[in-house]
């Protein structure tokens, strides 16, 4: 089973914001999931996040893959893999 760490999309139209969770690749962005980690909001200035470091480095450590805009935001919190 490949495990992607990637967002998930809530809120109303044109104001989203995202929950990071861990969930399988084959399932729907905002379907079914593992663990939720943590939290983005794009729409604040500058925007905000909160990840919980123990989980992601856990979930990284038996392989989940991030997508490419959760890698990054993991590299602002200062979690490597």
């Amino acid at each position: 089973m490949a495990v992607k760490i990637r967002l998930k999309r809530m809120g109303k139209k044109r104001s989203p914001y995202y929950r990071i969770v861990v969930a399988d690749a084959r399932s729907p962005r905002d379907g079914r999931f593992i663990e939720e980690i943590g939290k983005y909001d794009p729409n604040q200035e500058p925007s905000t996040f909160s990840v919980d470091e123990e989980a992601a480095k856990k979930w990284l450590a038996n392989g989940a893959q991030p997508t490419e805009t959760v890698a990054k935001i993991f590299k602002l919190a200062g979690i490597e893999k």
